[in-house]
């Protein structure tokens, strides 16, 4: 037991260094993590706006997310484009919480827990497996890109199928698969940006922007399967 207690306490602040990538890489990740703050708070003041009749998710706001995404494809990744590029992620982070507006109040009207609990659920997720790209010394999970792309192919199939089908199978069958694929995205599209930043792409807003989809993706699923589990509960 004394062995146990006399142990060096572990320093985690040396545990999270990283130092296994290189102070360009890691300089570039600070922006990428900052850049994705600011889409998070911008989403959850869309979803705010939403929720609260500020402004309402439509056509427009769907339209919008599209435009603003677009812009940022088309707008030269150069220091003078810097601040307006964030302004388009910014605008998109608002817009894509707006279009989730509708689900979140949907699915607090079920039951007012499931919103907390998929926030935390999502954290956990994203945490956890960004950490475990980011540790990984190997480029393992880059092999993964092809499977992935051909899972997202089916995904979108299967979405398409349902919409004239309504297969409450096939639904959950999508959101539980969907789940999966982009937990995994979350290790390649950590690991493919830092080679990336390797290979010379600094466009830090565009790889917050892969991250961002991942997470609203997550995010979005999580809600839909903690609804449909608490519908069959009160069923």
């Amino acid at each position: 037991m004394e062995r146990i207690f006399n142990r060096a306490p572990i320093n985690l602040e040396k545990a999270f260094k990283f130092d296994h990538l290189e102070k360009d890489v890691q300089k570039h990740l600070k922006n990428v993590y900052s850049t994705l703050v600011i889409g998070i708070i911008a989403s959850a003041a869309g979803a705010y706006a939403h929720v609260f009749h500020i402004f309402q998710a439509g056509l427009l706001s769907f339209l919008l997310s599209f435009g603003l995404l677009f812009a940022i494809l088309f707008t030269e990744h150069k220091r003078e484009n810097m601040l307006m590029r964030l302004g388009f992620f910014t605008g998109f982070g608002f817009a894509t919480g707006m279009n989730l507006g509708p689900l979140i109040s949907a699915v607090s009207s079920i039951d007012p827990s499931i919103l907390p609990t998929a926030l935390l659920s999502t954290a956990i997720i994203f945490i956890s497996f960004t950490l475990s790209a980011l540790f990984n010394r190997s480029r393992s999970y880059l092999y993964m890109g092809g499977i992935l792309l051909s899972a997202l192919n089916i995904l979108t199939i299967m979405s398409l199928f349902n919409i004239f089908v309504g297969s409450k199978i096939v639904m959950s069958t999508e959101l539980y698969l969907g789940l999966l694929v982009f937990c995994l995205f979350v290790l390649f599209d950590t690991q493919l940006i830092v080679e990336k930043r390797r290979s010379g792409d600094s466009d830090f807003i565009w790889h917050s922007l892969d991250l961002f989809v991942d997470i609203i993706s997550i995010f979005r699923r999580i809600m839909m399967i903690l609804a449909k589990r608490s519908e069959r509960r009160e069923d």
